[in-house]
């Protein structure tokens, strides 16, 4: 997991290195990359590409791909960290969806860090005015669509690999990007080439790395190092970028983090309780 935060930290910083670019551009470059390398792992291993749940495969393509893009969005335009750590709001989103459409039990503590960390996100936004009320309400809906991209994924964990689940948002991507990126194309360079290819590579190793961390482990055990992310974010903008953060945004990312990573081991030692 330690792994799997350092190199979607250090893709992130790719797509900051490249905010020259458009964002359809972006998302359609790191898309290729991801589904050459995606559907050559499922034909090596004789999986089948289209799966088998496809109405959540679709979903779970549609809402990943809006996600990024929004992601990649705010990347470009606010510092590292707040855009990280507004992007770590996809789990209140999750947990309110898991209880409309799965049906699972939150504990009345979940729902106290879930506030916590909204509280946190504000702060986020309201004493930093680099970032604008557009970028943090984009962010805010990027993380809402994660929360939709990882509910489709709970629905399609019994029926499709991993990697058969990620490869149609790339096989979605590909095709919707590009177009929209047609008109607004920036001309590329030798390091813009580079960077573009360590964005895909070190995103699919990082997830496939994060997999393997969850397969593995107890989620409450390994999900918390995932939101050291936040940590490395903010030393990447700091050092990279001279992105300084006040006293109080920094209070409150680490009010977020903190909340999440609670709600995180909260909601694995739940699961591991006996029924009564």
């Amino acid at each position: 997991m330690l792994g799997a935060v350092v190199l979607f930290t250090s893709a992130n910083g790719c797509v900051k290195e490249l905010s020259h670019l458009g964002t359809c551009q972006l998302v359609f470059l790191r898309s290729t990359v991801s589904l050459l390398l995606c559907v050559a792992f499922l034909r090596w291993r004789g999986i089948p590409v289209l799966g088998y749940n496809r109405t959540w495969l679709v979903v779970r393509g549609l809402a990943g791909m809006v996600a990024l893009a929004g992601f990649f969005h705010t990347l470009r335009h606010i510092p590292l960290a707040s855009a990280t750590v507004i992007q770590y709001c996809s789990p209140v989103f999750t947990v309110v969806l898991a209880l409309m459409f799965l049906k699972e039990r939150v504990h009345k503590a979940q729902w106290l860090f879930l506030g916590l960390a909204l509280v946190g996100i504000v702060m986020v936004k309201g004493f930093d005015p680099r970032v604008t009320w557009g970028m943090w309400g984009l962010g805010m809906t990027s993380a809402c669509f994660s929360a939709v991209a990882y509910l489709a994924t709970m629905k399609c964990r019994d029926s499709d690999h991993p990697v058969g689940v990620v490869v149609w948002f790339h096989m979605l991507a590909v095709p919707i990007m590009g177009l929209l990126s047609v008109g607004d194309w920036v001309p590329m360079v030798g390091t813009d080439w580079v960077l573009a290819l360590a964005i895909g590579v070190l995103s699919i190793v990082a997830q496939v790395m994060m997999t393997v961390a969850l397969h593995n482990e107890d989620a409450g055990t390994v999900m918390p190092f995932k939101y050291l992310g936040a940590v490395l974010a903010l030393i990447v903008g700091w050092w990279g970028y001279g992105e300084h953060m006040s006293m109080v945004s920094l209070v409150g990312m680490a009010l977020v983090v903190a909340s999440i990573v609670a709600n995180t081991v909260l909601k694995a030692r739940i699961k591991g309780l006996p029924a009564a």
